[in-house]
């Protein structure tokens, strides 16, 4: 199966990218970043009809957070539990496979603006609580997948000037500890399990032909629990869409996994449609 993530950049305007994408490569789980729309404005109907059921978490204006997947999806979660938080950043559900449930966190971390502001101390904040309510995932979920739009370089090599922008934000050694310690507790980036081209990045600057002169982070991330991790055969990121008219300015990572699906079609009379509602 794959299983990709994708900050779309206002769902509204890409949309049919999305469809398009979707009907080039049909994976089995599409997580989706920067909503921009609210719950009510979520298009249920379109992604229904391309096969998809959907698990959504909407704000208007900003974040939101979707599970797109050709399995019904279970046991949804919203946001960190136990994190105050009125921003719509952390989506979680189950499909059910031969092998067990799997479990998809999907996530669209804080920006953070800069060091040393409330938003980065906000981010802070909110990293701390991610890995504490990780941990109580991964326990009670050991299949698990966690993806998004992580908003860290985690490494040199994941930005195009790490000299330059040493220190800046999603550069930071706070922001690179939080992201390590993802990773203690029992989650590998899959995309560096594999040899990849050198200066491989998933975001670039919509200023200054970022993208033509590949300016870009690596920011949006695959973590795979220890249990899926011999598993992964592949990812990559698909640098195509980011060439589209009105791309959004990160591009799908798809990561491929030897996990069997049973299918169900996808109708809407018999279809589990998971609507968010904000607290």
């Amino acid at each position: 199966m794959q299983i990709a993530t994708w900050n779309v950049n206002s769902l509204k305007v890409r949309l049919p990218q999305v469809l398009d994408w979707l009907t080039a490569n049909p994976v089995e789980v599409l997580c989706l970043q920067e909503l921009k729309l609210s719950d009510e404005n979520f298009p249920v109907e379109p992604l229904l009809a391309a096969g998809y059921h959907a698990a959504f978490f909407g704000q208007k204006t900003y974040n939101g957070v979707a599970l797109l997947s050709r399995q019904p999806l279970h046991s949804v979660v919203r946001n960190i539990a136990g994190f105050d938080d009125p921003q719509a950043r952390t989506i979680a559900a189950t499909l059910d496979t031969p092998q067990g449930p799997l479990r998809v966190v999907n996530g669209y971390f804080v920006n953070g603006q800069e060091p040393g502001s409330e938003k980065f101390a906000y981010k802070l904040r909110w990293l701390a609580a991610l890995h504490d309510w990780l941990r109580a995932e991964l326990a009670a979920h050991p299949r698990l997948v966690r993806v998004g739009d992580c908003n860290v370089a985690a490494q040199d090599r994941d930005s195009s000037d790490p000299v330059g922008l040493q220190g800046s934000i999603h550069h930071t050694s706070e922001e690179r500890a939080h992201f390590q310690s993802l990773l203690a507790l029992g989650l590998t980036d899959a995309y560096r399990l594999f040899e990849q081209p050198e200066k491989s990045y998933s975001w670039w600057d919509y200023r200054m032909l970022g993208f033509q002169k590949n300016r870009g982070l690596r920011i949006d991330h695959i973590l795979v629990s220890d249990a899926l991790r011999s598993s992964v055969t592949a990812c990559q990121i698909d640098r195509a869409p980011r060439k589209n008219p009105q791309p959004s300015d990160h591009a799908p990572v798809v990561a491929t996994l030897v996990i069997e699906i049973n299918y169900r079609r996808c109708v809407q009379k018999n279809t589990m449609l998971f609507i968010a509602v904000s607290a």
